[in-house]
């Protein structure tokens, strides 16, 4: 199959912002060639480019790969991203974020690849000294999987200064949202994130959510989070790819909502009640996580465009009636004559 467009190797492209920047990436004339392990991504994402099925540990398949497609850059997903997983099982964070990212950046270096886009977290700050947070707020995460975002960019940095290398460094906040179109969207397995599981406990997929913290210094009480539309995040790295210095940029609408403004929402748009339990705050859980987007906005020129709330909520509410939906054809299909449905 021929191919038109600058090649752009987009690790993770499987997952759910990667297979989103994907889409962004073709619709702005790039090809994008996506390596994955699918180890949390899904094969039915990758619509927009080639696909390579394989992990970063893998430098001759990886070299491989970067011999035959030729990219002229390289988005940067792959890596394990639940924090309480990684306060569990801190090695599988370290191995799979931070050694899996020095064997890309090798083999970038060995075929002369000089451009990348990674994809970091606000988790690197740690606990907030002052809200909105810039980049210049001190990095002192506070669990592997903030550190080993922090070690890579660390690593980043020694490349930049030893080789030359190009790096855009995007640190965002929550991720929420679906795909406009409906094509892709949020689909983990577990889910961690509020906006869809508070949609399945809507759906009755569910029983109920659970709140940690109501006493928080915010409106209600509950935990005030900045959530950015995925499609902003994608078109974001968009612009990254366009830049021509490294720098380390935030990328946040500005603004938050609380977890219980979040459900309040949901169950207006939907005309449900969603079930709702009450506990105590989680250890070292910080209040207001909110973000300075100067930044991306000097830099990049973006600015997030859909990431109001009855955006978030529409867009994910879709995605996941669609998958609920799937998941209901299936196993009405799977069923054996004669028994009623």
């Amino acid at each position: 199959m021929r191919y038109m467009g600058d090649a752009i190797l987009v690790t993770g492209g499987a997952g759910y912002i990667g297979s989103h920047t994907c889409k962004a990436l073709s619709q702005a004339g790039y090809l994008p060639v996506v390596y994955d392990n699918l180890s949390t991504g899904h094969a039915y994402a990758v619509k927009w480019g080639p696909f390579v099925e394989g992990d970063l540990s893998d430098k001759a398949k990886l070299k491989e790969t970067f011999e035959t497609f030729k990219p002229k850059a390289v988005i940067h997903f792959a890596a394990n991203a639940i924090v309480i997983e990684s306060m569990n099982d801190p090695g599988k964070y370290y191995r799979n974020n931070v050694a899996n990212t020095l064997s890309l950046l090798e083999v970038m270096r060995e075929c002369g690849v000089m451009h990348l886009v990674f994809s970091s977290s606000c988790a690197t700050y740690g606990h907030p000294q002052f809200t909105p947070i810039t980049e210049a707020h001190p990095q002192l995460p506070i669990n592997p999987y903030g550190r080993s975002k922090l070690m890579v960019e660390q690593i980043i940095s020694d490349f930049e200064a030893a080789y030359g290398l190009n790096a855009v460094i995007l640190r965002y906040f929550n991720a929420a949202g679906a795909d406009l179109e409906t094509q892709i969207g949020e689909n983990h397995t577990p889910e961690t994130h509020l906006i869809p599981i508070a949609i399945q406990a809507a759906l009755n997929i569910r029983n109920e959510i659970v709140v940690y913290g109501t006493d928080f210094d915010s409106r209600d009480g509950s935990a005030v989070r900045d959530y950015i539309h995925v499609q902003d995040l994608a078109d974001a790295h968009v612009a990254a790819l366009k830049y021509a210095k490294s720098a380390a940029i935030n990328l946040g609408t500005g603004t938050g909502y609380s977890v219980l403004e979040i459900i309040d929402a949901l169950q207006q748009f939907c005309g449900k009640t969603i079930p709702v339990r009450l506990e105590s705050r989680r250890l070292g859980e910080p209040g207001i996580l909110t973000a300075d987007n100067t930044k991306a906005k000097e830099l990049l020129g973006w600015s997030p465009k859909v990431s109001q709330l009855p955006q978030l909520i529409e867009s994910a509410w879709k995605w996941h009636q669609l998958l609920l939906e799937n998941a209901q054809l299936v196993c009405r299909a799977l069923m054996p004559d004669g028994i009623k449905r």
